[in-house]
């Protein structure tokens, strides 16, 4: 049975769901709303088509629509979004573009997602000991999102080539070089949600299910980073977990999922 929520689990929860820091209005495709952008930014993009003579973004009476087969249209606007300085950090990696019921229907360039509010997916991977304690990473300092701050055992995307299962296993080898074989228990924990705005300039929203999962390291081994993505690991007891997350030094999403493994 979940125990009552402290108040430093209602503040994650608080602000995990946080309304955009200014308008947005849906963009659709074939009827099908896949994401929520701010109405300046697809203005931006639709002139920048219009100059070319191309109908790939347009806007009606019924809002906004991408139009042609999604992944192609998809990928000129991004790069129309990385001219035009709109974009996140280009990273060539494509992520699935998914409706409300989380069916994939196509893919876009990592870069363009939040900007245009796409939902994501992503995985974490919540790491005990035998003693009662947890490996927690510190995220590097180059990183384009919460550079430094502690995360979880392993947190990372779903991208457009990966099943939940694949990206678990992928993650968890790059980010802490431990293959699932290794570990002790791993068992599916559960699911927690974000919706917040972000201050990278850009205009980005974030809309994210984040499936998390639970196991024990064994004794004899330590997390090991492969991807030059993590600054370096640390073994901490509950308490000292807990009163980092107070801090602010975690990730609200490493926050939400540590709050979920302990039981609130």
């Amino acid at each position: 049975m979940l125990q009552s929520s402290p108040d430093w689990v209602l503040r994650l929860r608080a602000a995990a769901d946080q309304p955009p820091l200014r308008e947005r209005v849906p963009l659709r495709w074939g009827g099908i709303e896949i994401g929520f952008a701010e109405h300046k930014v697809l203005q931006q993009i639709e002139r920048a088509f219009s100059y070319q003579q191309l109908t790939v973004l347009r806007c009606d009476a019924s809002g906004w629509h991408v139009d042609g087969n999604l992944t192609e249209s998809l990928a000129r606007i991004a790069l129309t979004m990385r001219d035009l300085s709109i974009s996140d950090k280009w990273r060539n990696e494509q992520l699935p573009v998914i409706d409300n019921g989380d069916h994939v229907l196509g893919t876009v360039e990592r870069a363009a997602v939040y900007p245009l509010g796409f939902r994501t997916r992503a995985v974490h991977l919540v790491g005990e000991t035998s003693d009662g304690h947890f490996w927690v990473q510190q995220r590097a300092m180059n990183k384009a999102n919460d550079p430094g701050k502690w995360d979880t055992l392993m947190g990372g995307m779903i991208t457009a080539v990966d099943t939940v299962d694949t990206a678990l296993e992928r993650e968890t080898w790059e980010e802490a070089g431990l293959r699932l074989h290794e570990l002790f228990g791993l068992t599916y924990g559960g699911m927690v949600r974000i919706h917040r705005p972000t201050s990278d300039g850009v205009g980005s929203y974030i809309s994210e299910r984040i499936d998390w999962y639970r196991a024990t390291v064994p004794s004899d081994r330590e997390p090991i980073n492969q991807d030059g993505e993590v600054e370096r690991f640390a073994k901490v007891p509950r308490e000292s977990m807990i009163a980092g997350i107070v801090a602010g030094k975690f990730t609200l999403e490493a926050g939400l999922v540590t709050a979920a493994a302990l039981g609130y």
